[in-house]
């Protein structure tokens, strides 16, 4: 009797010592700006596009400027919001007044199906939402997401050129 006595006493002991550690610290959740998505110091503008077909292009009077991504990003940086500001303009007040737009997202081909389905979702919802802050009807923008099944890359050159968001006319 005494031995099982000694036993719980052992077993409430150790629990309370357990019970009683301080917690470790727990890291907080961060909150992701929809444009910003997970944006990362490497970020360079030479990593991924958005491409935006030649004919809107043409009919906006816009060059080849890109704006980028980098990899496992959907950042969208400042500097590449001027070329979207043009083409909302152009969508919204310009040549293609009333036309709608499709933007089809893309990645590289590492990493899960899955994840990248949705990481070019990412992208091409940070390219809308983007857009639309710029002042082009939501409904008038569709987005896709194609993943890695049009990539083509083997290396981080070339997989930064699967890193894209078409930008396509619809109608």
């Amino acid at each position: 009797m005494n031995v099982h006595k000694s036993l719980q006493l052992g077993a409430i002991t150790f629990l309370i010592a357990a019970c009683s550690s301080t917690p470790k610290p727990v890291a907080p959740i961060a909150r992701i700006d929809p444009v910003v998505g997970n944006a990362k110091p490497e970020d360079a503008p030479t990593r991924g596009t958005i491409v935006i077909a030649s004919d809107i292009r043409k009919a906006c009077g816009l060059s080849d400027v890109d704006a980028y991504f980098a990899f496992d990003s959907d950042h969208v940086r400042s500097e590449d919001k001027r070329v979207l500001r043009k083409l909302a303009d152009c969508f919204t007040a310009g040549p293609l007044k009333g036309h709608q737009m499709s933007l089809v997202g893309h990645a590289d081909p590492r990493g899960s199906e899955d994840y990248n389905l949705a990481l070019g979702g990412r992208r091409a919802d940070n390219v809308k939402f983007i857009i639309v802050a710029e002042s082009m009807n939501s409904n008038s923008i569709s987005t896709t997401s194609r993943g890695k099944m049009d990539a083509t890359g083997t290396d981080e050159a070339s997989w930064a050129k699967d890193r894209t968001v078409d930008v396509e006319l619809i109608d």
